[in-house]
């Protein structure tokens, strides 16, 4: 019961209203709206094979199940998008300049790349991490290029599995490993506020 009370209030506090996200700029929309996200269901692993730590070396996988026990944070972008770069780095910014120790939550960044393939590309990766001097895993996510657009698996793994909508997203996964946010963007600060009260 006290988790599930925990999940309601994270929500509710973490949600921004439909008004906020039209003022807002974002990759439009590859699902539609009845079927994004994937919250209150376990979350799939991370099929995402190319990841780089944190001083830009090739790592093992970021892996779901390695976190149970921690909130994890997954942000989704891709390097041409502009509310990424306005916001969405910006937050996780903030987001780990409260959790420097990752002893309530761990982060993890992937470029979930669906077009623009030669800009959204692997040396992204460490640009982002040195420009907004991130010491994460940042993992590579690209689709087929060489599939036609209406196939489904042109989209990233990750685009799949989580029924993402676009860049940026997030996504949020409680400690049994449940997803409890999916959506384009998060209130930082509310977060924040509540992860706080998770702290042992």
């Amino acid at each position: 019961m006290e988790n599930t009370l925990s999940r309601r209030a994270f929500i509710q506090a973490c949600l921004i209203g439909a008004a906020g996200l039209s003022s807002l700029s974002f990759t439009p929309l590859i699902f539609a709206q009845s079927s994004r996200g994937i919250k209150g269901v376990p979350a799939p692993e991370l099929k995402v094979t190319d990841w780089i730590d944190g001083n830009g070396d090739p790592q093992t996988p970021f892996q779901i199940s390695q976190h149970k026990g921690k909130w994890i944070y997954l942000k989704c972008f891709q390097e041409w998008c502009p509310a990424c770069h306005s916001t969405g780095f910006p937050n996780l910014q903030k987001l780990v300049a409260e959790f420097p120790n990752n002893d309530i939550v761990v982060a993890a960044v992937i470029q979930t790349t669906f077009e623009g393939f030669s800009s959204n590309n692997k040396e992204a990766l460490r640009k982002n991490q040195l420009r907004y001097d991130l010491n994460l895993p940042f993992g590579h996510d690209p689709g087929n290029i060489d599939l036609p657009k209406s196939e489904p698996d042109r989209l990233p793994k990750t685009m799949q599995s989580y029924r993402t909508g676009g860049t940026p997203w997030v996504v949020i996964i409680d400690p049994s490993g449940t997803v409890v946010f999916n959506d384009f963007h998060i209130d930082i600060d509310k977060l924040i506020t509540f992860l706080k009260t998770q702290a042992v």
